[in-house]
């Protein structure tokens, strides 16, 4: 089962978004590329959930509804 997405987390940079492993970005264990993968927050703003159709889990409100 997948990882649930934060979807307000507090240093996006420092992590790779790219997989299930949440890597740190200078640490890519799943050989997603060169690079990181940016989490969506970086690339398309602080509501890029509501865009997606993504809703906040209410138990956990800084996660995604799985």
């Amino acid at each position: 089962m997948a990882k649930p997405i934060p979807l307000h987390p507090r240093h996006p940079e420092r992590i790779c978004w790219g997989c299930d492993r949440y890597c740190a970005a200078d640490a890519l264990a799943c050989g997603n590329g060169s690079g990181r993968t940016q989490h969506p927050i970086e690339t398309q703003g602080e509501d890029w959930y509501i865009g997606w159709g993504i809703e906040p889990n209410p138990e956990r409100p800084s996660h995604a509804k799985r």
